[in-house]
């Protein structure tokens, strides 16, 4: 099998992943009970996650447990920090770390944010598939998803689908 990066992520209608201080509570508003959007259909297909340490922190913030701490999981950081179990905080090059698991066998890779991870693989073109979850709202200011300086990237429309609460989910690959 050969390991693909997919980055699955929500973004408002204008692009973006969070309020300038981080608030999530835009992504509230599409929460229905029983519905995920096919994320566990999704973190099936994945053994690995690479995440930055600001994610990761806002994650740990709001009271959670870090959800893929049964996953080989990467921390983008440029403190170094010990492991915890399957949780590793790497202060290497990102596009390196990148080719090394996609070289090794497993399943695919998410990308689980933010703004600066998606900016580093996309700058090197290490994004194979894009999953993105759009909420119908406006945010108007706040961390855009996609950030100016990257190259263009042409991508293909793999499928659309718009579900009852307003929430559209796109699904492109290289």
């Amino acid at each position: 099998m050969n390991r693909k990066v997919i980055l699955y992520i929500a973004a408002s209608l204008d692009g973006y992943i969070a309020t300038q201080d981080g608030d999530l509570k835009f992504l509230e508003s599409v929460e229905r009970e029983g519905e995920d959007y096919g994320y566990g259909k999704f973190i099936k297909s994945v053994d690995a996650v690479i995440l930055g340490r600001k994610t990761y922190d806002k994650v740990l913030s709001m009271g959670f447990d870090f959800p893929h701490a049964e996953k080989e999981s990467y921390i983008i950081t440029r403190i170094p920090r010990p492991d915890i179990g399957n949780i590793r905080f790497y202060t290497g090059e990102v596009k390196e770390l990148v080719l090394q698991l996609k070289s090794m066998p497993g399943n695919n890779i998410f990308v689980d944010g933010g703004s600066e991870i998606v900016q580093l693989l996309m700058k090197d073109h290490l994004i194979d598939e894009y999953i993105i979850s759009i909420i119908p709202v406006l945010l108007g200011d706040g961390i855009r998803l996609f950030k100016d300086g990257r190259p263009q990237e042409d991508l293909r429309l793999i499928s659309s689908t718009a579900f009852e609460s307003g929430l559209v989910q796109l699904h492109y690959t290289k």
